[in-house]
């Protein structure tokens, strides 16, 4: 179910993209031993998975740091489309080995006022 402030990605999207494999992301935390998904790797690595499924230069990728590697745990991350559009991307870690996958791409819609009442 979509909030108010979300509608379904519009842009065409390869199914392929869903479960792309971006691969291992992994970077372990020092002093406390937990290992976390690398943020930088994984906004660079979504980033050009994103640009070839889309064939659109993505502005930007913005993941959290300290996600922690747990198998079937998910997280996101917000982009930056192309036309000022942002969107989330959903993020599964598929192992212990830090494999993700993209299991969704969801426009993020501006709460801007009715522009056809303009």
């Amino acid at each position: 179910m979509l909030g108010a402030s979300e509608e379904q990605l519009t842009v065409p999207v390869r199914s392929t993209l869903f479960v792309a494999l971006l691969g291992a992301l992994v970077l372990v935390a020092s002093g406390c031993g937990d290992t976390t998904i690398d943020d930088v790797k994984t906004e660079e690595t979504l980033k050009v998975s994103l640009e070839k499924s889309l064939h659109e230069k993505i502005k930007e990728v913005d993941c959290p740091s300290g996600v922690k590697v747990e198998a079937g745990e998910t997280f996101t991350c917000t982009v930056d489309l192309p036309k000022g559009e942002e969107a989330t991307a959903t993020l599964k870690i598929r192992n212990s080995d830090a494999d993700v996958e993209v299991v969704n791409l969801q426009a993020i819609e501006d709460n801007a006022p009715d522009r056809a009442n303009k």
